[in-house]
């Protein structure tokens, strides 16, 4: 049986035959591409099956993961070719998914820690896409800086780090196409930092990301998911950005940890020794994300929105909602009495829409933080907008313990009811914003 280390180079070299579209164009890569289509289909046994085959292809005998690779990379090359995907974005997005692994299987020869695994393939698909996308501009055009071109690739492999680590080996046909669909929304974004900029970005996301996994803040999963985040938000939005953004994983990483013990005990702790997996993270900052995202839309000119700050508010909310309701559940946790939100009978400990009063004011506090934050790191928060925040932070905290009391379970798991209220607190800051004309 193949080796995952052979297997992954010839993979690898196969994601290498990407580069016949811009080096040769259509009609010499179509041709390449209907042979390998070709071989996957008919080989069913000998040397290039022994190389290609996955354990499960041995029962089939069929190259069954070598013809889905395939067929994803043609379609994704199809997109380039006859619509607005850039040529780049595919060749990223097929060698970062080969020597990505490649690099992660030479690195599991030496170590089987997994964060280091996903270090190698991140930083392994990251060089391979960027070499790729650099040379893809230079042939086929149009000019793209170099810094960009960087930034695509790196956003893309941490997407497919991220996604391979709750996907298997075979799902990387899947891997592959979001990450071209990814990077392409990306490329259409205008980045606010290039060059020296990205770079110092980079690093600062790395060092934020490594720590929250280094302290049993974050799983890999969760570490790959804020990396990616942060990085997004200081690219798209700034360094005011990624303040607000930060307020809520360092401040919520320590409450994690408060008094983890006895809340063990009460059986309302975070798994895992409290350390966030992706799901966790993303449920609560995607909305957060895609405020940032329609910032960056909205200044390159892709929405038609008078008042781009409307996100801005958004995305303090949306914070504000996460901070407020992960502090009254790890603080409020602790205390005797919580009551149900909707009826306030008395309940045990951890039951989904429970609250205390100490929670509250914990949640009150979090939300008063990112506001602080907001009001120092923005010029256009002032006295006015802060209390909008905290407003906005409360409003989506309660409407998180409503959730949790009457559709938690049968209907939305804890991340949808994460989402849904950090959804809410983002409507009521932006709606209360234009109420009191302070956008």
């Amino acid at each position: 049986m193949t080796t995952p280390l052979r297997r992954a180079g010839a993979f690898a070299a196969l994601c290498t035959l990407s580069l016949a579209v811009p080096l040769f164009g259509p009609r010499v890569a179509a041709p390449v591409a209907a042979a390998v289509l070709l071989a996957a289909a008919a080989v069913t046994d000998g040397p290039v099956f022994e190389l290609f085959a996955y354990p499960g292809d041995y029962e089939e005998g069929r190259l069954y993961g070598l013809l889905s690779f395939v067929l994803a990379a043609v379609a994704l090359g199809a997109l380039a070719v006859w619509s607005s995907l850039p040529v780049a974005a595919f060749v990223s997005a097929v060698l970062l998914v080969g020597y990505g692994n490649l690099t992660e299987r030479l690195a599991a020869r030496r170590i089987d820690e997994p964060a280091v695994l996903a270090g190698a393939f991140s930083a392994g698909g990251a060089l391979a896409a960027t070499a790729g996308a650099i040379l893809s501009v230079e042939l086929a055009g149009p000019a793209t800086a170099h810094a960009d071109l960087a930034f695509l690739a790196i956003a893309g492999t941490l997407l497919a780090a991220l996604l391979r680590t709750v996907l298997i080996p075979q799902d990387v046909p899947v891997v592959m196409l979001s990450v071209g669909l990814f990077v392409w929304l990306l490329g259409a974004l205008d980045p606010a930092l290039v060059g020296e900029g990205l770079a110092a970005a980079l690093a600062v996301t790395l060092l934020v990301g490594t720590a929250s996994y280094a302290v049993g803040a974050a799983s890999v999963a969760g570490m790959l998911t804020g990396i990616l985040l942060v990085l997004l938000t200081i690219v798209f939005g700034g360094y005011d950005w990624f303040a607000v953004l930060l307020s809520f994983f360092a401040v919520g990483s320590l409450s994690t940890k408060f008094r983890y013990e006895e809340k063990l005990e009460r059986g309302v702790a975070e798994d895992n020794e409290g350390a966030r997996g992706g799901s966790n993270v993303l449920s609560n900052s995607a909305v957060a994300l895609g405020a940032v995202i329609g910032y960056a839309a909205t200044t390159a000119g892709l929405l038609a929105v008078d008042r781009s700050g409307l996100f801005l508010f958004a995305f303090a909310g949306a914070v504000a909602t996460a901070l407020s309701d992960t502090l009254s559940s790890e603080i409020g946790g602790v205390f005797d009495g919580p009551r149900l939100i909707t009826s306030l009978e008395r309940v045990e400990p951890g039951t989904d829409g429970a609250i205390t009063w100490q929670g509250e004011l914990a949640g009150l506090a979090g939300a008063t933080t990112v506001a602080c934050v907001a009001y120092v790191a923005f010029p256009s928060v002032g006295p006015a907008a802060a209390a909008v925040v905290v407003a906005a932070g409360v409003a989506g905290m309660t409407v998180d313990s409503l959730l949790g009391a009457t559709l938690e379970g049968p209907i939305l798991s804890n991340q949808g009811v994460n989402f849904l209220a950090t959804l809410a607190g983002a409507a009521v800051c932006a709606l209360l914003a234009l109420a009191f004309q302070i956008v």
